[in-house]
């Protein structure tokens, strides 16, 4: 792996490159791209990249199409952040139901004062909140985030509401067995005293917070949004804030609109800004280049289907990237046995229409001869 970094990369991970495995210093020298924030949809990309690595799990800075349509393998690390966040969430939780924040800024104010600690006994009243043991929460998206933060509030004497129409098998099995799910997004909101949204932001749940879903829920309820600002609807969200209906809301997304809303707490988009987090998301970002690149295998791609063909044992693996068309596999095996070779291994997956074929042979094939048929995007031998 020879890496080119776009931004800043935890020095933690990259210190665990050994033997030819490099961070270089020229684009042109490099076969992938590691990244964190860095706006790549004006970056001209060189033909020499065969991936780029998100160090995170948005990838709103990356034109996904753009690279699939070049044969590029564009990861991110999903999970690799989620503890961060889930604390983060914990803190928001606390700092809506404790009058935390006007209690610090009382104190800021009145710090120099003489008297500071009989003021602060006269004063403290005022910022009294509310426990959260035996409140009812509703978490909306039981993604590797919504189930940290669901079962972290169980522990914390909660109830739990969890909502997923998409739940995996693998986070219902992690999910706290005192977790009750629910099917319906309208039965999740009524009658809890929190709401916290972790939903992807996709088409079919930009504003699924909207006014209607508002109007389902307690008067007093308290909104935590740590996903994405778009999964809610905030003109509605406005007027809920200022008639009452919404006690707190709090974001860990800044923008003009929301800051003008009352009783609202807004964060700098801290979920994911830890010293760990940012070691765990470059530590899977390298382990996910390397695997692409020694052995071809594709784990969590935002853009191209994943497909995993174990470590390459053979003598060499072909690796084929391709429009998701009939007849592609029987053209591969076309082209292997013209060469008298024999397939040990094939893997094909698809996505949309991109479509990732894997084949392991035992004879040297010319990559020209797959580059030439139609719908072959980018072929590499191994």
């Amino acid at each position: 792996m020879k890496a080119f970094c776009l931004n800043n990369i935890s020095k933690v991970a990259l210190a665990t490159l050994k033997n030819d495995d490099v961070v270089v210093n020229d684009v042109n020298e490099a076969d992938s791209i590691l990244v964190r924030s860095f706006a790549m949809h004006e970056y001209e990309l060189q033909d020499n990249i065969l991936a780029v690595a998100r160090c995170g799990a948005g990838v709103n800075n990356i034109p996904l199409e753009k690279y699939a349509a070049q044969g590029v393998v564009v990861f991110n690390t999903p999970g690799a952040n989620a503890n961060a966040v889930k604390e983060l969430v914990l803190c928001g939780l606390l700092l809506a139901s404790r009058d935390i924040i006007g209690g610090y800024k009382w104190i800021e104010e009145n710090k120099d004062k003489e008297d500071i600690g009989k003021l602060a006994e006269k004063a403290k009243a005022k910022y009294a909140g509310n426990e959260i043991y035996g409140k009812k929460i509703a978490i909306i998206g039981l993604g590797v985030i919504g189930v940290l933060v669901a079962n972290a509030c169980v522990n914390l004497g909660m109830t739990v509401v969890g909502y997923d129409p998409y739940l995996s098998i693998q986070n219902a099995m992690r999910l706290n067995k005192h977790i009750k799910y629910v099917d319906k997004l309208d039965d999740a909101c009524k009658d809890v005293d929190f709401v916290s949204v972790h939903a992807p932001l996709l088409d079919s749940t930009k504003g699924m917070i909207s006014k209607e879903m508002i109007a389902k829920m307690k008067d007093g309820v308290i909104l935590l949004n740590f996903a994405r600002d778009k999964l809610i609807d905030e003109q509605a969200l406005k007027v809920a804030l200022e008639e009452g209906k919404v006690k707190k809301y709090v974001t860990d997304f800044a923008n003009p609109t929301v800051m003008t809303y009352p009783n609202t707490i807004c964060l700098p988009h801290l979920g994911a800004s830890t010293d760990e987090a940012e070691d765990n998301c470059a530590l899977m970002a390298i382990d996910e280049l390397k695997d692409y690149l020694e052995n071809g295998n594709i784990t969590h791609s935002v853009n191209l289907p994943d497909a995993q063909a174990g470590v390459k044992q053979s003598k060499y693996r072909v690796c084929i990237i391709h429009k998701n068309i009939p007849g592609m596999i029987a053209n591969f095996s076309s082209v292997i046995t013209n060469i008298s070779g024999n397939i040990a291994t094939l893997v094909n997956k698809s996505k949309g229409e991109y479509a990732y074929t894997i084949i392991d042979v035992d004879k040297e094939v010319d990559v020209k001869t797959f580059l030439n048929l139609d719908g072959v995007i980018k072929v590499r031998v191994i």
